[in-house]
């Protein structure tokens, strides 16, 4: 996979020509390292501060547990309602929360930069909810608990896929953003993309199998990291102002 100096034009259609030159290479967008920094504070104040019992209460009332969907909705209150989206807001340690944080800064910035941080939250709220949805139905009933932001880490790839390869399948990380969206046709004939696809699912089967443990989280919920990906790639169509 080959990536662009700073100074290389990448495809954009002639948009942006006279920012490119000001732009920092690594320079976060705010909203992304406004979300960054709350899923860090939300690990610290679980690890350091709340009691035992308190981050139980947590986890009960924030995790995303299958079993859920097999009671009746009505004696539950309306934890069954929030739970499909802040379950990725917790960790199981910080080498889960690294972990996620450094996919997230490398595919996520791209994505922020293209479509805004409003955009994004809807984005983030629904690639959650997809994610555990694919996940759920694997696992229907069962007790095990999904916390982090994986299944929408691999939302942010996925949707990335679409539009970070130019024609060329090269990658400008300045400028990425940029690039115009890859129809699914070229996107599955793009070679970069096609080999950053593949690998990402073989990779994502060989932890489902157990062949491979990546993430520092335990048992790694798979499926849901197909269902994020899945919904950023056929779906990130519906978020792209640039059409």
């Amino acid at each position: 996979m080959q990536q662009d100096q700073a100074a290389t034009s990448p495809d954009t259609d002639g948009e942006g020509a006279a920012s490119r030159g000001r732009e920092p290479a690594f320079n976060l967008p705010r909203g992304l390292t406004a979300i960054l920094l709350f899923l860090a504070l939300v690990h610290f104040l679980r690890t350091y501060v709340l009691p035992a019992e308190l981050d139980r209460e947590v986890i009960l009332n924030f995790a995303f547990l299958p079993v859920r969907y097999t009671l009746p909705l009505g004696e539950q209150g309306l934890v069954w309602l929030w739970t499909p989206v802040s379950y990725s807001f917790l960790h199981g340690s910080w080498e889960h929360l690294i972990f996620n944080v450094f996919w997230m800064i490398a595919f996520g910035a791209p994505v922020v930069r293209r479509i805004g941080i409003g955009r994004l939250a809807v984005f983030w709220c629904l690639s959650a909810a997809a994610a555990v949805g694919l996940h759920v139905i694997f696992h229907w009933g069962e007790m095990a608990v999904v916390i982090g932001a994986s299944g929408v880490v691999s939302g942010l790839m996925g949707a990335a896929a679409r539009f970070v390869f130019s024609p060329s399948g090269r990658i400008s990380r300045q400028f990425a953003h940029l690039n115009r969206r890859l129809s699914f046709a070229e996107t599955l004939t793009n070679r970069s993309a096609l080999v950053f696809t593949g690998i990402w699912f073989l990779t994502n089967f060989l932890v489902g199998f157990g062949i491979l443990s990546i993430g520092g989280a335990g048992s790694v919920a798979w499926e849901a990291h197909i269902g994020g990906f899945l919904f950023g790639f056929l779906l990130f169509a519906f978020f792209d102002p640039r059409g």
